[in-house]
């Protein structure tokens, strides 16, 4: 009796609010419409809709830059949080930490400025991850279609917050929390800076191969004993997507989890992250499930997507979090190399990724762009390595990904336990 007494005093004392009222100046501003550039540390970073993760938190690891003369005008302030307004991310939140740096905020995000006078502007942060939120957010879906949201209806959010004293007592469980998923998060971009290093070491710059001779190639000169080739000489077999259904329909009798282009940073990072369940035929199960060292490859985006060509490697420990059930949509398409090949290719198709190449094989007009997956294949120069050098940094980068999954999956605790501990604390029940 004495609990429930508590929860309903407190929720009388709760207060009722629009976002825009709790703004410093009553609105949402949109974010600038500038092209990302690689990372330049003397340039402010340039925060898109990729770059945050679903948790709130930001990937450290693919950050660019911007260099806009007009970029002053959007840099992030203390106590400003930004939405994702368009797209498979709508409602996707980062509020803004000064220690981060100096942030600018991309068009496809609306920035709100919150009055530390009228709350703590941190308990917004915490409020965007309450089911409350989610289902707000889920009432502009339509259909299978997630909808966009603009300023003014993120300005009218209905927010129901209990009083000051509570907020900053909820603000200072959480953030202790938040703190060491937000470690493991940089500890995770180390890891796979690293990973990227070591490839261009080894198969870009030849650092550990500069005592043997070397051969000229149509890549300049390479290692004797290597040769170049095409991705296809690499690859045992490719898999179609499958979207499926969204409900049991007909014979769409076989659930699965369907990894979309969207998800491949949480899984890269050992996050079970929002991989929607769905429905596909049990005949087209085994030939399309992804297996250890599978690579996912997105072909199909939209203007959300840098540029189509995005990659995610396949572990074990990433299938374990989704039961050994997993496909992907029929916007990606599945390389399943040569055994021992798998990191290799993957990085190697990183590479080619950050340094823009992908742009040569895309399609499709500037709305939705197609990735013409097999001209890559079979036209893009690949050099390959020896058998012998590829097991070597196969067994390194294995190293690397199970610590990364292992911190993603206690990052993926810290965050199920801050999210259990979020609506008890903003109720009542627990004190």
């Amino acid at each position: 009796k004495t609990t429930r007494h508590h929860r309903l005093q407190n929720l009388k004392r709760r207060m009722e609010w629009k976002l825009s009222e709790l703004s410093v100046d009553g609105k949402g501003h949109y974010g600038i419409g500038a092209p990302a550039i690689p990372y330049d540390k003397n340039k402010p970073t340039y925060v898109r809709i990729t770059d945050i993760n679903d948790d709130g938190t930001i990937n450290f690891l693919e950050l660019k830059s911007v260099d806009d003369e007009d970029s002053n005008k959007y840099l992030l302030k203390e106590n400003d949080i930004v939405f994702a307004r368009t797209g498979n991310s709508t409602g996707r939140s980062y509020f803004y930490q000064k220690e981060h740096g100096d942030f600018v905020y991309a068009g496809f995000l609306i920035k709100f400025s919150i009055d530390p006078q009228k709350v703590n502007p941190k308990i917004l942060k915490y409020y965007t991850h309450s089911q409350e939120y989610y289902n707000w957010v889920k009432s502009f879906d339509t259909g299978g279609t997630r909808g966009n949201i603009n300023a003014k209806t993120f300005g009218d959010m209905p927010i129901s917050l209990p009083k000051r004293c509570v907020q900053d007592k909820i603000v200072g469980i959480l953030s202790a929390l938040d703190s060491k998923i937000e470690n493991n998060n940089k500890i995770n971009a180390n890891l796979e800076a690293q990973a990227q290093a070591l490839f261009k070491s080894w198969f870009v710059d030849f650092t550990p191969f500069k005592d043997q001779p070397f051969v000229d190639s149509e890549l300049g000169p390479i290692p004797q004993g290597w040769k170049v080739g095409k991705y296809e000489d690499i690859i045992l077999d490719t898999l179609a997507g499958d979207w499926g259904k969204e409900k049991i329909t007909g014979n769409y009798t076989h659930e699965v989890a369907c990894v979309r282009g969207c998800d491949f940073q949480d899984m890269n990072n050992g996050y079970r992250g929002n991989t929607p369940q769905r429905y596909i035929l049990e005949k087209n199960y085994s030939a399309k499930r992804l297996l250890p060292q599978d690579l996912i490859i997105e072909i199909s985006g939209g203007t959300l997507t840098v540029s189509t060509g995005r990659a995610c490697l396949v572990s074990k420990e990433m299938l374990e979090k989704y039961d050994n059930n997993l496909v992907c949509t029929n916007f990606c398409k599945v390389i399943r190399p040569i055994d021992g090949y798998s990191a290799y290719c993957y990085y190697s198709w990183l590479h080619k990724y950050n340094n823009r190449v992908m742009f040569g094989y895309e399609n499709g007009s500037s709305g939705l762009k197609n990735f013409r997956f097999k001209d890559f294949l079979t036209k893009e120069p690949l050099l390959i390595p020896p058998k012998a050098d590829l097991i070597k940094f196969q067994h390194i980068i294995k190293l690397l990904q199970q610590k990364k999954q292992t911190n993603g999956t206690e990052s993926t605790k810290l965050a199920a336990l801050r999210d259990t501990l979020l609506p008890k604390l903003m109720s009542g029940e627990i004190k």
